[in-house]
């Protein structure tokens, strides 16, 4: 998971030494991007349980259904989010965005865009490799795409060995074609193994089940919902800063992009949760399911702490792996906006702990299959509760760019607790009623 979000880190750092206008770019382009890829991510995550099921119960023609119809899904929603990208574009103009950043995040997104469809069909063959508990091989893909990103950003970024000097769009074809490699290498990879050959070959993509299509899409949409919820509030973000100028915007691209990476653990967590709750699940073990999943939300809140505490002593210093500190010319612009991201990074220690734990508790759910009430509780905690208070503390008190992140830590914190508490509720259920059924 935390190879997703390190290649914008890897683009972040990158592009930052060319100034903050351009960082604020990437920014904004990634903010179109982050949108799409929650819709992707979050509805990809329906095959993991389904398959996790199937290999508890030992039902391969089961777990090779959910992988088949999930990619004919995934595939065409990357299409149609790629689509949907190009049509928003223009709204950029609207936004009331700094027009030099703008220009130049135009053709940036162009050629992100398009990575969205190979990015989400890898995510169809990865939730299917989670959900057999197989989770290293897409490891080894993120790990390749990641080092492929960073040799191309440094070639087509600066111009180096005879490269040209592209900039910003250098760094979004790096991203591009690494996507483009990640999931060729991953479905090869599991084509060669054993293990997953009955499960990856023979495909008869003319010959779908409405009944499994529907089953994906009543889990994974909801799912989708459940990330787009919270990624657009931290869009949102993005945009209320970019209101506020191109170096607030800056500094909250700092702040996003390593709470990403550090809420990227937590989602890792949150896979292994959703895979194990449904092992317990296709096992109809429901006090070991609750055990488990409780033991999972124990190692988040031990890690968030260390993440927490992390933000805290380095927020001067890590903000600046993202600029070029020794650029005299944009001296008084990166002094600025490294100043405001230790602020940010200061409600982003406190924040660690609910937004792991909230991640991690809906990975589990999801292991239950109930997807339907955790999307409702999402919808209420960063749009009723967290939305509201970032708009009026960010736009309409002195508090600004820390005022929007207060709101986030508002609404993030609510997720967590509306969650837990759903989950306390449904496992409890379970435990009960299987309690009171007679034995076969």
């Amino acid at each position: 998971m935390l190879g997703h979000t390190f290649v914008t880190f890897a683009d972040n750092v990158m592009v930052g030494q060319l100034g903050t206008a351009e960082l604020a770019a990437v920014s904004l382009g990634n903010s179109f991007l982050f949108i799409a890829m929650s819709l992707g991510i979050g509805f990809s995550t329906a095959i993991t349980p389904l398959v996790a099921e199937a290999d508890a119960a030992g039902n391969r023609v089961d777990g090779k259904d959910a992988l088949k119809h999930g990619l004919v899904l995934c595939t065409c929603l990357g299409v149609l989010l790629f689509g949907l990208i190009l049509l928003a574009k223009p709204l950029m103009f609207l936004m009331d965005q700094p027009p030099e950043v703008v220009i130049l995040a135009i053709p940036y997104l162009d050629l992100v865009a398009f990575s969205l469809i190979p990015l989400i069909a890898f995510q169809a063959f990865k939730q299917f490799s989670d959900g057999l508990s197989q989770t290293r091989y897409p490891m080894f893909a993120t790990i390749l795409a990641n080092v492929m990103n960073v040799i191309l950003n440094y070639l087509l970024i600066f111009g180096h060995f005879g490269f040209p000097k592209l900039g910003i769009t250098g760094a979004a074809i790096g991203t591009l074609i690494s996507r483009i490699m990640m999931f060729a290498f991953l479905w090869w990879l599991l084509r060669i193994k054993v293990k997953f050959r009955e499960y990856v070959t023979g495909f008869r993509f003319l010959l779908l089940s409405r009944k499994v299509l529907a089953k994906i899409i009543r889990l994974g949409f909801p799912s989708a919902l459940q990330m787009f919820f919270e990624v657009v509030i931290f869009t949102a973000a993005i945009w209320l800063s970019g209101v506020l100028g191109k170096n607030p915007q800056a500094a909250n691209q700092i702040a996003l992009n390593l709470s990403s990476m550090t809420f990227m653990f937590g989602m890792g967590l949150g896979v292994a949760a959703m895979i194990r709750v449904g092992n317990q699940k296709g096992l109809k073990d429901y006090p070991e399911l609750r055990r488990i999943a409780r033991s999972i939300f124990f190692m988040a809140l031990l890690m968030d702490l260390g993440f927490a505490l992390l933000f805290l002593l380095g927020r001067y210093w890590l903000p600046t792996l993202y600029l070029d500190v020794g650029d005299l010319a944009n001296q008084a612009d990166n002094l600025e906006v490294l100043g405001m991201a230790a602020q940010l990074l200061l409600v982003a220690a406190v924040f660690q702990i609910s937004d792991g734990l909230q991640v991690v508790i809906l990975g589990a759910l999801r292991g239950l299959q109930d997807v339907k009430v955790p999307t409702l509780f999402t919808f209420v905690a960063y749009w009723l509760v967290g939305f509201p208070i970032s708009y009026y503390l960010g736009l309409h008190t002195a508090l600004q760019s820390k005022g929007i992140w207060i709101g986030l830590l508002a609404g993030l914190s609510t997720s967590a607790l509306l969650l837990y508490l759903r989950f306390r509720y449904m496992s409890g259920r379970l435990i009960r009623d299987s309690a009171t059924q007679p034995p076969s």
